[in-house]
């Protein structure tokens, strides 16, 4: 009995920290989105006054930060030489999965001026393997841009859809009536397909990340040959 008084004692007293403070606020985007991020809830989720959470934190903005940085921290890093595109197309599935499991982080990515050193460190990397595979500065800031915004719209689109997999075809049904096949004939067929099973309605992350890996590699190709 002595000795678990004595372990209780010591984790009441395990010091306050950065990193404990960022843990629990992770904790708590996860479980109830940023809105339910503030000083005062993660000083009570911490078990502290919230006067000495900014011994650690200056702001709820520096929260902000940190959590971004152990978001990316959590997305595979591009590695130079090989495959670029096996490479991007890594990069592009595991920054969607990050993103699935932490559903408020999207937001964060594509709304905020993020430079910590997890995030520098992620998009250095990026960088690196484009120009090592030939692409010029310019060429790779385009490229790394416009998979950033497929995979981040990819993923807020399906945050955000309202229907789960499992009601397309019952959806598709009931609004069948709204586009009668001689004012939208291809609306209509394409609704068809998702109610006969024939097509599940699901928009696949892979089959658009292909469409731009085969235009970026044909700008790429393009820009060696010029020279450029």
């Amino acid at each position: 009995m002595a000795t678990k008084t004595v372990k209780k004692r010591v984790a009441r007293r395990t010091p306050l920290s950065r990193e404990r403070v960022l843990s629990a606020a992770l904790r708590m985007a996860d479980e109830g989105g940023l809105d339910s991020l503030s000083m005062r809830n993660l000083a009570q989720a911490l078990k502290v006054e919230a006067m000495s959470l900014y011994n650690h934190v200056a702001n709820k903005e520096k929260i902000l930060d940190g959590l971004v940085e152990l978001v990316v921290s959590e997305i595979e890093r591009p590695t130079l030489g090989g495959d670029w595109r096996a490479v991007m197309r890594r990069r592009a599935m595991s920054a969607h999965s990050v993103l699935m499991r932490h559903p408020w982080a999207t937001m964060l990515f594509v709304s905020r001026l993020n430079i910590g050193p997890n995030m520098l460190r992620y998009v250095d990397a990026t960088i690196g393997c484009l120009r090592e595979a030939g692409f010029s500065y310019p060429l790779a800031d385009h490229a790394w841009t416009a998979l950033d915004a497929y995979t981040y719209g990819f993923t807020l689109q399906k945050l955000n859809f309202p229907l789960d997999p499992g009601q397309y075809a019952p959806a598709a049904a009931q609004f069948l009536p709204l586009i009668p096949v001689e004012e939208f004939p291809y609306l209509h067929g394409l609704s068809q397909e998702v109610i006969a099973g024939r097509h599940d309605g699901m928009h696949q992350l892979g089959l658009g990340l292909e469409l731009l890996l085969d235009g970026l590699e044909k700008m790429r190709k393009a820009s060696l040959a010029v020279g450029r």
